[in-house]
């Protein structure tokens, strides 16, 4: 294969079954990778009284984190087109474990928000070129199976984290649990420079003439909006949860970890279970009904009694994950065909910097201004307020 080519449909790519040790690497980088952006959450209590932080300086540390891999995913495919996939992920994968060495280094607010961002620079580059990476290597015909099993990577993150911050917590301190991550993000790199496969080849430019032609279209502007609220009710909420739970519903910090992991068990199969019902009824109608059931589980999050809070804390996830396989499946149907592939490309990376940026953010400041259960209300709120825009949404083709 070329170097500046890019597969477009790879029959020639190896069965799902002879490319499984590989994609397990793939997966093992995907999840240092997102661990690394989810790590700060259950550590937010012991931040916040080793750095004398307030709930808005805590909440608008993920927007430096958010900003960078906003950047980086802008350019990511600029990077591609120079080197090559491959070199991407690597590079991706030893400037992360840098960026969170920085983070056990910061001793203060300032200097643990630059890190952060260098965590969301280094972050950013891997998603397109790990998802280039396994299209390429594996054919076509398993490619929904292999993108299954490289999506366990983020819901596994969600399980573990809370969990192994909590006992690493009991035996080190704060600096030396992120660095720990950050050594096992290295590790995962040097697994994938020496044994890992795919990606060997140049990535395509993104050019201004495909952000015109998608953003001529309505549905491109309506997807925005609907991406940024999920992911904010799903990962912006994740995040902001542990200090929620410990400072305004007076949980012990090892048991509100350890509720947030349990809460993420059910939700990796309600994901799978969820695609299967969109192919069923149809993407519009689960976007609808996703939607809507994960805004009022949000929005009863933010208010219910203690007595109801737990139920709840398993609910949501549940709830929110489920959008993501009606959302992606949406993604691919908007504008012409030729512009499938950087719809994500353009979509994804304002969804994130708004989902995981400024809604923890939002949270924070009304958690300071004695409103916190409020926060994480208004976002179930504005999730809700999503679902009327679906009934202008169109499809190019299907």
């Amino acid at each position: 294969m070329a170097a500046s080519e890019i597969p477009n449909d790879s029959t020639t790519g190896l069965p799902f079954k002879g490319a499984i040790g590989p994609l397990l690497i793939l997966m093992g980088v995907f999840f240092a990778n997102f661990t690394s952006r989810l790590l700060l959450a259950p550590l937010l209590p012991t931040l916040e009284i080793a750095l004398k932080l307030d709930h808005s300086q805590a909440g608008s540390l993920f927007l430096y984190s958010s900003a960078g891999y906003f950047l980086s995913l802008l350019g990511s495919g600029f990077v591609a087109a120079k080197l090559t996939h491959r070199l991407s992920i690597i590079i991706s994968a030893l400037a992360l474990c840098l960026a969170q060495f920085g983070m056990a280094l910061a001793d203060s607010f300032a200097t643990l928000g630059l890190a952060l961002f260098g965590v969301g620079l280094a972050c950013g580059l891997y998603l397109p070129c790990g998802m280039a990476a396994i299209y390429g290597l594996i054919r076509s015909s398993d490619w929904g199976k292999a993108v299954a099993v490289h999506e366990l990577a983020p819901n596994l993150s969600f399980l573990a984290i809370p969990v192994l911050c909590t006992l690493l917590l009991t035996v080190f301190p704060w600096q030396q649990t992120i660095a720990l991550f950050g050594l096992l993000t290295l590790v995962m790199g040097l697994l994938f420079t020496f044994r890992g496969k795919g990606g060997r080849f140049r990535g395509q430019t993104p050019t201004l003439s495909a952000l015109k032609t998608l953003a001529s279209h309505p549905s491109f502007w309506i997807m925005v909006p609907v991406f940024s609220l999920s992911i904010g009710s799903s990962i912006g909420i994740y995040t902001m949860l542990p200090l929620y739970l410990v400072a305004e519903r007076g949980m012990d910090q090892s048991w509100a970890n350890t509720l947030v992991s349990l809460s993420r068990i059910i939700s990796v199969a309600t994901a799978f279970a969820a695609g299967w019902l969109t192919d069923r009824i149809g993407i519009k109608r689960a976007l609808k009904s996703y939607l809507l059931i994960s805004g009022l589980c949000s929005l009863c999050l933010g208010l219910v009694p203690d007595s109801l809070l737990v139920l709840f804390l398993f609910l949501q996830p549940m709830a929110t994950v489920c959008f993501f396989p009606a959302g992606f499946a949406a993604l691919a149907r908007v504008g012409p065909r030729e512009t499938r592939n950087l719809s994500i490309s353009f979509i994804v990376p304002p969804a994130f910097l708004i989902g995981t940026g400024a809604v923890p953010a939002l949270i924070g400041v009304m958690g300071d201004m004695g409103y916190f259960g409020w926060g994480i209300s208004l976002v179930g709120v504005l999730v809700i307020a999503t679902v009327p825009l679906l009934t202008r949404l169109r499809f190019d083709h299907f």
